[in-house]
């Protein structure tokens, strides 16, 4: 049957107005009913007693999964503070480290950062106006400035702790040095500094009067003083040794060890380069070279005059001479301990060291001269006089490589352990009395 298109249009329109006013009357007459889901907090109509008004309460939906909401948060606000308290306690245990600064104002800072504390320098250009480096020993983070555009009042200062590495062996470096003490010591004041030690290559003779006054002890403001030969101011309190080390202002260089420098076979016995100085033991040790005929044995240049630099082809015939023979002869200068020592040691070549004490103020006593090297238990060869020396060699020849490289290895790896343990008592003296109170 088929339904008139009016028809159809008009049953759409009434059914439409009829829908609309049904719609009208449940929305302004209609009573309101509450679902399951959803509850009113109707408004306080009656006020408070003393006619104050009463708070309006804003319609509140209720939420059937509250309680659980509330669980939940509640549980994730535990765990989070647990998470937090655990964290603190790993903060609270984990050690606590300090900053320290070293300015290498003389040459042997660079042997203090490169060779004990074995610290990179960057740039690696020996020859840079300014370079600098960082590390970590025990608690302490130490950072290295040094080159000539390290100037007062130009370093970026950004700690309390101190270490300058100064100069104090000729009256020249005397006043140089003085000059940065005072410049720190204004710091001080300042109270932008309030901890300094002093690493100092100190005179030959052992007269270092000039920084008495900077030391705590005597009302300064240096409180460690770690300084280079027999001092009888040690007393490994406030004051301990230092070893004089490689002549790096001559650019000797870092020496690694390696299987070769061990197991090589080395074609000469021993070897001398140095200054030959009037009326000294190393002219007799040249005549004993000369009139024992081992001249052949040895490498030997000697020279008349000191000079203060190498050229690369002298550093590189040095060098050479240390790595190619067994023994490296160490003739007293102005103080036994030389630098010649040292780099002996870097090279595997077992030093022979005349063991005589020279005049000045230097300690005295049976474990001096070289009393910090002989503490260590140093493999050397001692001898008194330069006349031992063929003795020495003739039992040098009669020795089987096997003997030798044993021997080697043995100097080599004290040497390593010397330096790391040098390292370790800078590191800690440093933390106990810088840090014992923080």
């Amino acid at each position: 049957m088929k339904i008139p298109r009016r028809k159809l249009l008009l049953f759409i329109v009434f059914a439409y107005v009829g829908f609309s006013l049904y719609a009208a009357y449940n929305v302004f007459f209609g009573s309101k009913i509450i679902s399951r889901v959803h509850r009113v907090v109707k408004k306080n109509t009656v006020g408070p007693p003393g006619g104050a008004v009463a708070p309006f309460i804003e319609d509140e939906e209720w939420n059937p999964w509250e309680d659980e909401e509330v669980e939940y948060n509640s549980a994730l606000n535990r765990k989070r503070e647990a998470f937090q308290k655990h964290l603190a306690q790993i903060n609270k245990n984990k050690p606590k480290r300090y900053k320290v600064q070293i300015w290498g104002k003389a040459a042997i800072g660079l042997y203090l950062w490169e060779h004990i504390l074995d610290g990179p320098l960057h740039p690696t250009d020996k020859v840079a106006q300014w370079r600098e480096g960082e590390l970590q020993s025990g608690k302490i983070d130490f950072s290295f400035y040094t080159g000539p555009a390290v100037v007062q009042g130009h370093v970026p200062l950004d700690m309390n702790s101190l270490v300058l590495v100064l100069n104090g062996r000729e009256q020249q470096k005397i006043s140089y040095s003085t000059r940065w003490l005072e410049h720190v010591h204004a710091l001080v004041q300042a109270r932008t500094v309030s901890h300094v030690a002093v690493v100092l290559l100190g005179n030959e003779h052992c007269v270092n009067d000039w920084i008495s006054p900077y030391l705590k002890r005597n009302g300064g403001f240096v409180e460690l003083l770690f300084v280079v030969y027999d001092s009888p101011w040690v007393n490994n309190i406030d004051v301990f040794q230092w070893p004089l080390g490689v002549a790096t202002y001559r650019q000797f260089p870092i020496i690694r060890p390696s299987l070769q420098m061990v197991t090589s076979i080395r074609p000469y016995l021993c070897n001398f380069q140095g200054t030959v100085y009037k009326n000294s033991s190393r002219e007799i040790l040249v005549q004993v070279l000369k009139q024992a005929d081992i001249e052949k044995d040895c490498i030997t240049t000697a020279r008349d005059k000191w000079l203060p630099q190498e050229t690369v082809d002298s550093l590189g015939r040095y060098q050479t001479a240390l790595s190619q023979s067994d023994l490296t002869l160490c003739p007293v200068g102005i103080n036994t301990e030389c630098y010649r020592i040292f780099e002996a040691c870097a090279y595997g070549s077992v030093p022979v060291v005349e063991d005589v004490q020279n005049p000045g103020a230097c300690v005295t006593g049976p474990s001096s001269p070289l009393r910090l090297l002989k503490a260590a238990g140093a493999p050397f060869i001692f001898l008194r006089d330069w006349k031992e020396l063929p003795a020495i060699l003739e039992k040098e020849r009669r020795m089987d490589q096997n003997h030798r490289m044993e021997r080697r290895k043995r100097l080599i790896e004290w040497y390593t352990t010397f330096r790391q343990q040098m390292k370790d008592r800078f590191t800690e003296v440093i933390e106990e009395t810088f840090f014992k109170n923080v």
